[in-house]
Parts: C-alpha cells; structure tokens; sequence
C-alpha cells in the first residue's frame, strides 16, 4: 500500500472521532471503517464513501454524490455506499455530522437484518 494511501485513510480515521472511536480494516483492496462491529464507511483509492439508505441517501442524490460500485460478471453493481461532499475533508463538523448519519444508516440496516 503507498504512504499516500495510508496517509488519506488515517486522516480520514483521525477526522471521524467525533463520531466515536472509528477503525480501519483492509478490505477488498481498501479499507473498512467501523464503529464497534458496524462498518458506516468504506475508502477506495482517494475516495470516501459513506453508507446511505432510503432515510439519508437524498442528500447524496441532491449533492450528485455517486454510489460505490464494483463490477460483477461484468457488470457493475451499486452498493449502499455514497461518495463524502467535499466540505467532510475541510470541516471536521461535517465530517462529523454526515459520519454519524451514515453510523445511522449502518444501525438501520443491521437492525433491519437482524429481524
């Protein structure tokens, strides 16, 4: 993994303890961004993605914000995963406040499982 790539994710780490003590995993070729055992976040190369559902995911819609994707069979698949806004990375009050809605999302959806 290059230096800049660590660097970019624990800067993102380090910004996201507003929200709790939030962790990196190496997954799937980037990492994992986890509260406890609940994984709100994930980074790609130089992107943040954020876990969206039906409750947050218009605010990403009306920023432009694209979801995380990966190919399958040759065919791309949408995950639950948004693109951070800009501001996230200038302003560790949004960092915070878009990290805990998408922990948010993620609790929803582990509850939502969990039934």
């Amino acid at each position: 993994m290059s230096a800049q790539k660590t660097e970019f994710v624990t800067f993102v780490v380090d910004q996201l303890q507003g929200v709790g003590p939030v962790r990196a995993r190496k997954m799937f070729g980037g990492h994992g961004l986890f509260l406890g055992d609940i994984m709100f976040a994930l980074i790609t190369g130089q992107t943040l993605y954020l876990k969206a559902d039906a409750q947050s995911e218009p605010a990403f819609v009306a920023r432009g914000l694209e979801p995380f994707t990966f190919r399958r069979q040759g065919k791309p698949v949408a995950m639950s995963y948004r693109q951070a806004p800009e501001e996230v990375f200038e302003d560790p009050e949004q960092m915070t406040t878009w990290g805990n809605e998408a922990y948010a999302a993620a609790l929803r959806a582990s509850h939502s499982k969990k039934r």
